[in-house]
């Protein structure tokens, strides 16, 4: 029943491992994020000093208004696509740490299995019933994990599909906002 050193040893070098992935994975995303915010804010900064000159420029106020309304719709729809980019890197993120953790929840569901096998062809006759409640109980665990992670699978597909509708309706809203403004300095 008891571990031996070499069993101890695999069990702690397996368990770095997994550390080691969840650690790359985080320094991974995290370099994405920073790489994306430093991309943004040299973006921003562009388009910022390249507005204001823009509006520098302008020759009379109803000129000046229509800068502004025209800077708007790409203002939001870099907005909303920086607003894209670190959700799609926020579940990839998450994604992977969930493979990590179903791969361990797996091992050690094989682990406790096996120990149970072991324990009850060396248990005492009569505690058959005992070996079959905690195998029970095992498998009642595991499937309500399943579930849950299916559960949470679900969940999550319908928030990307939220996230995705309103992004959209953002987007359309901002431009058919700042073509009404337009058509309407227009006139």
């Amino acid at each position: 029943m008891f571990a031996t050193p070499e069993q101890l040893a695999a069990t702690n070098k397996a368990n770095i491992e997994v550390v080691l992935t969840l650690a790359n994975t985080a320094f991974a995303n995290a370099e994405r994020l920073a790489a994306l915010n430093l991309n943004t804010a040299r973006s921003v900064l562009e388009d910022g000093v390249a507005n204001a000159k823009a509006l520098l420029a302008a020759k009379d106020l109803q000129e000046l208004v229509s800068l502004q309304t025209a800077m708007a719709q790409p203002m939001i729809e870099k907005a909303v696509a920086y607003s894209r980019n670190v959700y799609e890197i926020t579940s990839q993120a998450q994604e992977e740490v969930a493979k990590v953790v179903e791969g361990q929840m797996s091992e050690a569901n094989k682990n406790v299995a096996a120990a149970l096998e072991k324990a009850a062809k060396s248990a005492p006759a009569g505690s058959d019933v005992a070996v079959a409640a905690v195998k029970s109980a095992i498998a009642a665990a595991n499937s309500a994990y399943d579930s849950m992670t299916k559960a949470a699978k679900q969940v999550a597909e319908i928030a990307e599909a939220n996230v995705a509708a309103a992004t959209s309706a953002t987007v359309k809203a901002v431009g058919a906002s700042t073509s009404k403004a337009g058509s309407k300095k227009a006139a």
